[in-house]
């Protein structure tokens, strides 16, 4: 809050005459008995006689009616679009300009026509919506405004009545969020003048409060609030009842609490696990806020369409509502479920454009579109549904494909299937932007778990229910914390940690200290041979109930045989870790897809199959054969002698590291979670106590003594002499992410 010093009084009303004077056109207008804006802006409030002439003036404020605060505020802005132009004011009133005003809002098209009509235009001129109206012998001025929401608010139309008034050399005034888009074709070609209405500031905020209550503001709001001030947020605030204080205050209220009210829910900023999704989202959101002052027109605004996919219970639904409050725009929520429920086509068709319509309607707004794969892939169609589907699949491009034609719609589709979708919505200018929303970490998870618990357990340690609940959503997450606030309900008792622990573990009890040690062990061997050999950088290691995640990241970018080969070398040190710390490996690293094991021999398979560079030579064996195993001759042999040399090699990495893995295991036996400061802190401390044992003094030297052992005992596994470490090659391997589950028995599966 800032006094307004008297200088920058003086100023506004020097620079704000032909604004006070639309004040009072419009107040005579509306019969209000509101005082003269020109009179009050003129006068000197301490001159005792123009005081008591107002004091005379003023009707008792209980009885007062004045001018609409979002009609006086658009007053303001097109009066100040106007004067921006040197001369506009007089050739309005006594020549025939054409003009286009962009109003960015659809719902201020409305009051900048009516301020147009009763204020910039003579009042002798009649205006009329369609040059063909019946004439009342007046000069006629023809106004064209279009908010967007109707099929012929498009270039393409109106240009006829465009050319007939100005062949008739008559006033043509067009008003449209976005004139280009929107307004006839030939009135944008022909147009002398494009206005843009400004964005409402200080000065214009106090000017609307004085034309409501009659008094002047003696104080100011913080710029900040004003850049999220809507017009349609005065009528809320402003009444003539009240002094410009009580004004300003209940604006700042508004202001302050207006996120509650476009969504249920937190916003984009307070929720956790939406990574790159999160970053788009709040871009737009900065975006929108610009767009909507008209600071930025449509065309720059990048984030237009967005195709969100995941497995279900990520959160899509609520990223949308969140990004909506965020964002502070309304939310157009529908569903592919919601446009077949339709008991014909018709109706389907009609469903799709009714939605796509609403949200012009409530531009700036997000038109969130759910179970989008719900609508087939043209190419997978056949049968006798293929015209039926294709006819919904083509709408729903074309309604798309027009973004032209929706100015401040961003479009949200999601979906569990993204590989059903059809080719065409990914395409730019449509959905064009995929993003997919990884299940959370543990690290994430346990921010989900104080996100729905608020305020209870304040200071309590969450880690251990999200290890427990490794694997889970958000929506899990959700469905964990309203059971157990149930549980404690119903026990007439304050909810606690153990309430959470036993909705995660469904009744299950927690693994014996022998598992719990057999998890920790083999995660610490991954995390150990990936910290030492340095091409791939460890994110986090989590063990859980029942299960241990290792998160890497892959670093070198080159694809050699170096690189494929140091991951499988990462892939087998669980496995190694175990016999070196157990005395013997258990089936955790295999017993299903996307174990160690699978992982690592998938790798060996494409370094023979597909990057050409194993002991089968440059080849490539395309898809199609049923089992490469066992009908490529030598196959087995060569992957499993890649598979054993690794394992060896990790072995040899972890005896000579085994002070770090010791450390590591421990640790993370004990915590359930170590990040990757934690692990490089304690191999580095590990490998400087000056243990003989540990050739490797440090976790970034990777060209110490133990890897040259283990380069030479790689490239000596190479029986053909094939070291070309060349080659490109795209493999989902190198992503790298062991998972490994376990079960109870001792038997672990990944």
């Amino acid at each position: 809050m800032t006094a307004r010093p008297p200088a920058a009084q003086a100023n506004v009303v020097r620079t704000d005459l032909l604004a006070r004077a639309y004040l009072d056109i419009l107040a005579r207008e509306d019969r209000t008995d509101s005082k003269s804006m020109l009179r009050a802006g003129s006068s000197d409030p301490l001159d005792p006689v123009e005081v008591l002439l107002e004091e005379l003036m003023d009707t008792p404020a209980e009885e007062r009616i004045s001018i609409r605060p979002d009609l006086a505020a658009v007053a303001v802005l097109t009066a100040r679009a106007i004067e921006a132009e040197p001369g506009l004011t007089r050739i309005l009133r006594r020549g025939a300009p054409v003009v286009a005003i962009a109003t960015h809002a659809p719902d201020r098209v409305d009051a900048v026509e009516k301020v147009i009509t009763a204020c910039a235009l003579p009042s002798e001129r009649v205006a009329v919506t369609s040059f063909h109206q019946s004439r009342s012998g007046g000069v006629e001025a023809l106004v064209v405004a279009r908010d967007g929401t109707e099929k012929s608010h498009k270039p393409d139309s109106g240009n006829d009545m465009i050319a007939s008034a100005l062949h008739a050399r008559s006033t043509i005034i067009g008003i449209a969020p976005d004139p280009r888009r929107q307004l006839p074709r030939d009135l944008m070609r022909s147009a002398e003048y494009h206005l843009v209405l400004p964005e409402i500031d200080d000065s214009a905020l106090a000017l609307v409060i004085e034309a409501v209550t009659g008094k002047r503001a003696e104080r100011s709001i913080d710029p900040a609030a004003i850049r999220l001030l809507d017009i349609a947020d005065l009528v809320l605030a402003l009444r003539p009842d009240r002094s410009p204080e009580e004004c300003l205050a209940r604006l700042e209220d508004l202001i302050a609490k207006k996120g509650e009210f476009h969504s249920e829910g937190p916003a984009l900023e307070d929720l956790d696990g939406y990574g790159e999704a999160k970053d788009w989202g709040l871009d737009l959101a900065a975006d929108f806020a610009d767009y909507k002052a008209g600071r930025i027109s449509w065309d720059e605004v990048d984030n237009r369409g967005l195709l969100l996919s995941g497995p279900p219970g990520v959160g899509k639904t609520s990223y949308a509502r969140a990004l909506a409050k965020s964002a502070r725009v309304p939310l157009v929520a529908t569903s592919v479920a919601d446009w077949n429920s339709a008991s014909h086509l018709g109706g389907t068709l009609q469903a799709i454009k009714e939605a796509f319509s609403r949200a012009r309607r409530l531009a700036p707004c997000i038109l969130f579109i759910d179970e989008l794969d719900g609508i087939s892939d043209r190419a997978r169609l056949t049968g006798d549904y293929v015209e039926y589907w294709s006819q919904i699949v083509n709408l729903l491009l074309e309604l798309l494909q027009g973004v032209e034609e929706r100015p401040g719609v961003v479009v949200i589709g999601a979906t569990n299937h993204p590989d059903m979708i059809d080719p065409a919505v990914k395409r730019a200018g449509r959905l064009d932007h995929e993003i997919t929303i990884q299940k959370p970490d543990v690290k994430t998870l346990a921010k989900i778990f104080r996100h729905h618990i608020g305020a209870q357990l304040p200071g309590a340690d969450l880690m251990p229910a999200a290890l427990a609940a490794g694997g889970a959503t958000g929506a899990d997450v959700e469905a964990f914390v309203r059971r157990a606030r149930g549980a404690a309900r119903r026990g007439r008792r304050a909810l606690r940690l153990d309430d959470l622990l036993a909705e995660v573990r469904s009744k299950r009890e927690p693994p014996s200290q022998q598992i719990r040690r057999l998890l920790a062990v083999h995660e610490a061997g991954h995390a150990v041979v990936a910290t030492v050999l340095g091409c791939m950088e460890v994110v986090g290691v989590s063990i859980g109930d029942r299960s241990g995640l290792t998160e890497i990241e892959r670093i070198d970018g080159n694809a050699s045989l170096k690189h494929c080969n140091d991951i499988i070398v990462m892939l087998m040190a669980g496995r190694a870790a175990e016999e070196l710390l157990l005395g013997s490996p258990s089936a955790g690293a295999g017993a299903m897809p996307g174990s160690d094991l699978s992982r690592a021999t998938e790798l060996a398979k494409n370094i023979e199959l597909r990057f050409g560079l194993g002991e089968l030579g440059p080849v490539f064996v395309p898809d199609g054969l049923n089992d490469p195993l066992t009908v490529v001759p030598g196959l087995l042999a060569s992957v499993r002698k890649r598979i054993d040399g690794a394992l060896s090699d990790a072995r040899g990495l972890l005896k000579q590291n085994r002070t770090a893995l010791d450390a590591v295991a421990k640790a993370l036996e004990r915590s359930g979670y170590l990040s990757a400061a934690e692990i490089s802190g304690l191999v580095s401390a590990a490998n400087h106590t000056g243990n003989r044992d540990d050739l490797a003094r440090d976790p970034k030297d990777t060209l110490g003594a133990s890897l040259r052992i283990a380069r030479e005992r790689i490239e000596a596994s190479l029986a053909d002499g094939n070291t070309d470490e060349g080659g490109d090659g795209e493999d989902g391997e190198h992503e790298a992410r062991s998972n490994h589950a376990r079960q109870e028995a001792g038997e672990r599966s990944g």
